[in-house]
């Protein structure tokens, strides 16, 4: 008997965010082959403020969440033809029902702002929650409309200097770079491995040499950290690596720019429930050009 194929999920609430989520979403299902969850949290509404009327009889807010996700179901299935599509009301809170969802899912997609959020935060409560504790692969969709739309033919995946193979945290690192080959591969583009390196950092941490030595040690560190599974992927992924003189934060916002999709690495610490995020992760969750992955250790 063959693995169980577990779908892709995504949170919708009827905002703008949530449909370029969809999209997404059912575009990241059909390259894998893969059903896609639309699941809609029915208190999103009510923890708004916004409590639709109707003349029903049945329950306003499950009038409007029968709404949402019958339009979203037809919506997915104009992007993908062939796509199977399973719709799901959740009577709990968003960042809870997706987490829950989560559990038995490939990935889920979030867009960057829910209904009722206000226009000048840069991630909505639902996305950075579900990022900062999810066990699968969380995708927030935000950027700009070339990005989103994957017309720069690049993935972009961050290495840290922590994912040698005899780190500690390397699990992590190889979980997001898996990730961001496979989405190389079947999306036909470069993937491209970005490395950020200060000198003044490395000669304070007893890592003496010239600017190019660091440079050269940072660009093995790229090859150490992908472990050759590029040369393995069929059909081969084409990767450039690059390494900056920047701090993380900056190297990554900047390859942003030029990407469709950013993917970094998470570890999840058992047993402890609060946000996991860490501050590079949370900056370019917040300022990213592009959809951003957060890959947790497998």
């Amino acid at each position: 008997m063959g693995a169980v194929e577990l779908p892709v999920v995504v949170g919708v609430d009827g905002s703008d965010a949530a449909f370029d989520a969809l999209d997404w979403a059912a575009c990241m299902a059909a390259r894998r082959g893969l059903a896609l969850r639309i699941v809609h949290a029915s208190l999103w509404e009510r923890y708004e403020g916004y409590i639709p009327t109707t003349s029903s009889d049945r329950p306003a807010e499950r009038v409007h969440s029968e709404a949402v996700l019958a339009m979203a179901a037809e919506r997915a299935g104009r992007r993908a033809s062939a796509l199977k599509v399973m719709t799901d009301v959740a009577p709990d809170d968003a960042v809870t029902a997706l987490l829950r969802a989560g559990q038995s899912a490939d990935a889920v997609v979030v867009g960057s702002r829910g209904r009722g959020e206000f226009a000048s935060l840069l991630l909505g409560s639902v996305g950075l929650g579900i990022a900062a504790r999810a066990h699968c692969p969380v995708v927030v969709v935000r950027g700009r409309p070339e990005n989103v739309q994957g017309r720069l033919n690049r993935v972009t995946v961050g290495i840290a200097e922590r994912e040698r193979p005899s780190g500690p945290e390397y699990g992590a690192g190889a979980a997001a770079n898996a990730f961001a080959l496979l989405e190389a591969r079947l999306r036909g583009c470069e993937l491209e491995a970005v490395h950020a390196w200060r000198y003044a950092a490395a000669e304070a941490a007893g890592e003496h040499g010239s600017p190019e030595d660091q440079a050269r040690r940072a660009g093995e560190l790229l090859d150490e950290a992908l472990g050759g599974a590029s040369a393995a992927a069929l059909p081969p992924v084409p990767v450039a690596h690059r390494v900056v003189e920047a701090s993380p934060r900056k190297a990554l916002l900047d390859a942003s720019a030029h990407s469709d999709l950013l993917v970094v690495g998470a570890r999840r610490r058992h047993g402890h429930f609060g946000m996991q995020l860490g501050l590079v992760n949370h900056a370019v969750l917040h300022h990213a050009q592009c959809p951003v992955a957060v890959v947790p250790q497998s």
